[in-house]
């Protein structure tokens, strides 16, 4: 009798061991399984941001997308005002004793083309702002255009003009300012530069880009006279 009783209990024991194992084996499966899903699921999450955030930088950054403002006081001016700036910067240090008056001739800004001989109203308009700005910041400005009479007639009385026998033969201008427009999808790229009459040497130059919804709030043409 006491030995039946004690192979039962042992098997018992035995029973509840093994059941035990086999919860705490389903349990560890259990538990593998879910930081093996969550594993998972943090990762898929972290690439989907990753990707939106890379797509979200592209957009930044694609040149192809012009930034327009909805309101803004820029002007043209503004621009070509920076643009002298950049050229007195560097003509500051042209300004010694070897050249101690600089008279610059300020020429229309062309098409950056073959020919360069075509421009339009921007390239006449920052012109005419460059004469205005360089004589604020104290340089001497050369104006070729001014004939050595007054040309009265019905239409009116003209200091001006582009007939060049009207026009002086006298080596006025120490310097001349020239520069070119580069056209592109989201505004116009100004280069200018003042050039040493005598050597040809560059004394200063500027680079700008002027954007299209600046031009657009002011009117400006681009088409070729």
């Amino acid at each position: 009798m006491y030995y039946k009783l004690t192979n039962t209990l042992v098997a018992f024991t035995l029973l509840g061991l093994g059941g035990c194992s086999i919860a705490q084996t389903q349990n560890h499966e259990h538990v593998e399984t879910t930081n093996s899903r969550t594993n998972f699921d943090v990762n898929a999450v972290y690439e989907q941001k990753q990707i939106a955030h890379n797509a979200q930088i592209q957009n930044e950054y694609d040149s192809s997308k012009q930034f327009i403002p909805g309101k803004h006081h820029k002007t043209l001016a503004n621009y070509v005002e920076q643009m002298a700036l950049d050229l007195v910067d560097t003509l500051e240090s042209e300004n010694d004793e070897d050249t101690p008056n600089i008279n610059i001739a300020v020429t229309t800004l062309v098409d950056l083309d073959a020919s360069l001989n075509n421009s339009n109203q921007l390239g006449n308009q920052i012109s005419e702002t460059l004469i205005h700005q360089l004589q604020k910041f104290g340089y001497s400005v050369v104006d070729f255009k001014t004939t050595d009479t007054i040309d009265v007639n019905s239409r009116g009385d003209f200091a001006f003009s582009r007939d060049i026998a009207k026009l002086s033969e006298d080596q006025m201008a120490s310097h001349v300012l020239a520069g070119t427009l580069i056209y592109r999808h989201n505004g116009v790229i100004v280069n200018t530069r003042v050039i040493n009459v005598k050597t040809k040497q560059i004394a200063a130059s500027s680079r700008k880009l002027i954007p299209l919804y600046v031009l657009d709030k002011e009117d400006i043409y681009l088409s070729s006279n």
